[in-house]
């Protein structure tokens, strides 16, 4: 491991995080609000440790990058980016401890959506800017960004790129990756104004449009208001949020294709088509389940809340319009199911992901055949496609990683105290990136009871989860660190 190299390129993605506090700042300006002093500290902060980075590694070359010390610069880079990004909460009074901190942080670069606020509306606008902005720049990830902007990075780059985009086999849409970050950010940028247009259009200002387009577009749910897109009880912002979040679960590079005219493209996919028919039958189970038992009198308002709540949990965005801990116990579960299964590989979403779902189906399906054929070949296809053994066992081997860490940490908090049911929900939420759970952390609750170190497991859940288990867990393998 060359530390010198991790260093030097920890140093630039600092920076450029530190950079971004210049928009809070800009918000906390023009309202002319005491949040001035805690952001631009904060900013401060984070230079400060770039350069201490940077003079750690200035003799280092970064094209010296390899795929040790990319697993390590991606995995540093957002603790590295909570650590600097919870500075302004800190110093604003916002939360009490560093802890929380980090927590919310975290939360926000990870897209996870999970908060310790109890009264978020008290905040100043800059604050709460800053809180949705770490959603928007952790959605299509730090380091996508980064290697778009920096092309001293594309030696090595593609390491890096591996380590973060999400999904069995990440997609390289052209031979740079420079020029596929590029095009991925460009796609992000536009669908988010796109967003932002629409939102206004019915009437919500700029900064309240700006905040829930970052949250929706990163699937990560933080919003500026205590009762989330519920306050509003608007139904135009509802099913615009609701198209947003549909669109950010699906993999970005068909988004890319549908724009250089390719509609086709959508349906073309068989993860996108798996994805959609999921979303369809949950969506419909909802509804008729909420209609059904009373909940809702009418079959168009349970097709409302019914068809929010299912895209935002199985894209794993987190924003509620209603308490679904009241609904009938089927919603809860179905649910629940959910936010193990997530967006599509490629997506700004978290969870499993439909791409893996599918292999396993499909490798499950085989191996049963094979035991009635036991001379039959019975090659697992995707998109007309045979997957290597490779891919299968990668998948199988991220299944079962997944569903063991899940157990140990859930495990772990309910040793902390927690009952069983916030305890499961809890892990579930947080390693699947969605935010709200069932129990003490329900969808009209918040994370603010939960002991420090339970704090401390769910932030790294909310780690393992963004960056998909494998690139987090290669730290703890001893020769990740030999040279």
């Amino acid at each position: 491991m060359r530390f010198a190299v991790v260093a030097k390129v920890l140093s630039l993605l600092c920076a450029i995080v530190s950079l971004f506090l210049l928009f809070p700042i800009a918000w906390s300006i023009y309202d002319g609000t005491p949040d001035l002093f805690p952001l631009a500290a904060g900013m401060l902060g984070g230079f400060s440790v770039a350069v201490v980075l940077f003079a750690a590694g200035f003799r280092a070359r970064v094209r010296d990058l390899g795929v040790r010390e990319a697993f390590a610069v991606v995995s540093l880079s957002w603790v590295f980016a909570s650590a600097i990004g919870g500075i302004p909460y800190l110093l604003n009074g916002t939360v009490p401890t560093f802890t929380d901190a980090f927590f919310e942080a975290m939360s926000g670069f990870t897209t996870t959506g999970a908060s310790v606020l109890t009264d978020i509306q008290s905040n100043p606008r800059g604050i709460l800017f800053w809180r949705d902005l770490t959603h928007w720049l952790g959605g299509m990830g730090i380091i996508v960004l980064s290697l778009a902007i920096l092309p001293f990075l594309g030696v090595g780059g593609m390491q890096l790129y591996k380590a973060e985009v999400p999904g069995p086999v990440p997609e390289k849409i052209t031979p740079r990756v420079q020029q596929t970050a590029l095009l991925l950010w460009g796609v992000y940028v536009l669908l988010s104004l796109m967003q932002t247009m629409a939102l206004m259009f019915g009437g919500m200002d700029l900064f309240e449009s700006l905040t829930h387009t970052f949250g929706t577009m990163a699937t990560g749910g933080f919003s500026p208001l205590n009762g989330s897109i519920g306050q509003y009880g608007n139904p135009y912002f509802e099913w615009v949020i609701t198209l947003f979040m549909f669109l950010a679960g699906a993999n970005f590079v068909l988004h890319l294709l549908a724009l250089r005219g390719d509609l086709g493209a959508w349906w073309r996919d068989e993860e996108f088509r798996f994805y959609a028919k999921l979303v369809v039958s949950a969506v419909f189970a909802a509804t008729a389940f909420l209609f059904l038992s009373g909940t809702y009198e009418s079959i168009p308002e349970a097709l409302r809340y019914g068809a929010f709540q299912v895209v935002s949990i199985v894209t794993t965005t987190g924003y509620v319009t209603d308490d679904y801990e009241l609904w009938p116990s089927f919603i809860q579960y179905l649910l629940l199911f959910l936010m193990f299964i997530g967006g599509c590989a490629g997506s700004t979403g978290g969870g499993i992901k439909n791409m893996r779902i599918m292999v396993l189906v499909k490798h499950v399906k085989a191996e049963l055949q094979r035991l009635l054929h036991p001379r039959a070949i019975m090659p697992v296809r995707i998109g007309g496609k045979v997957l290597e053994r490779e891919i299968i066992s990668s998948v199988t081997a991220f299944f079962v990683m997944y569903i063991g860490l899940f157990a140990l940490a859930a495990l772990a908090m309910s040793a902390l105290g927690l009952d069983v049911l916030t305890a499961i929900s809890s892990v579930a939420a947080t390693i699947g990136n969605i935010g709200p759970g069932l129990g003490t952390v329900g969808p009209m609750d918040n994370y603010a009871h939960i002991p420090a170190a339970g704090k401390w497991v769910l932030s790294f859940c909310m780690l393992l989860g963004r960056l998909e288990i494998y690139t987090v867990m290669m730290l703890f393998i001893p020769g990740t660190w030999r040279r």
